[in-house]
């Protein structure tokens, strides 16, 4: 039987019964865009975050299959308080790949044939922490000044087989549709024609904002 395992700190929460089945996706965004002469070209995007769902008993009297003895209700509780405090936790089925900090969305809960037993549905979704983004303090803070600039690090880039301009400003940027102000940048005449090994410039994007 596969051990279910939440760890929140020190603390660790294993579901009393082995579920059924579980499934966790992983994978990328796929953004499609429209080049003329092209077509629609699929641009590679960053990856996507997992959505998972475990449906589970919470036993009311002991089994030969539970791993744990608990009040079945000990555990809607605890679930609903991470719930509630948008808790993040870190959910682990050992001997597989899944060590995944979590939030748990919801918990769906019920009762059916008269033995107390609880069966629950929990859906949990990864989660992925904000990075703090630094920006430059001009240390004048009585004075009147613009709301400071976050600072984008320019570098060139050397073109490689597959490569297009979107894709490229996608990588710098996050922002595919600047790659007309890439290429004239570059002086490049035709934005949808690169080579490999070619060197490009990769301006702040600061710069191509205000150019446009």
């Amino acid at each position: 039987m596969r051990k279910f395992i939440f760890k929140d700190g020190n603390r660790e929460l294993l579901l009393p019964v082995t579920p059924p089945s579980f499934a966790i996706g992983h994978g990328i965004r796929i953004e499609t865009i429209h080049i003329h002469t092209l077509g629609d070209v699929n641009i590679a995007g960053y990856g996507t975050l997992a959505s998972i769902k475990i449906d589970c008993l919470f036993p009311a009297r002991p089994y030969p299959f539970s791993l744990a003895d608990e009040n079945p209700y000990t555990y809607v509780k605890t679930f609903q308080k991470f719930c509630d405090k948008g808790k993040v936790i870190r959910f682990i089925i050992p001997d597989t790949p899944v060590n995944l900090p979590v939030l748990v969305e919801s918990i769906t809960y019920s009762e059916r044939d008269g033995t107390h037993d609880v069966y629950a549905t929990l859906a949990l979704r990864e989660y992925r922490p904000l990075s703090a983004v630094k920006v430059e303090q001009s240390g004048m803070e009585n004075q009147s000044r613009p709301a400071a600039v976050t600072v984008v690090k320019s570098s060139p880039y050397i073109v490689e087989s597959g490569d297009t301009l979107s894709a490229i400003c996608r990588k710098f940027y996050g922002d595919a549709n600047l790659y007309p102000k890439v290429a004239d940048a570059n002086k490049i005449t035709n934005p949808h024609l690169i080579f490999p090994g070619q060197k490009l410039d990769m301006p702040d994007k600061s710069q191509l904002v205000q150019g446009g």
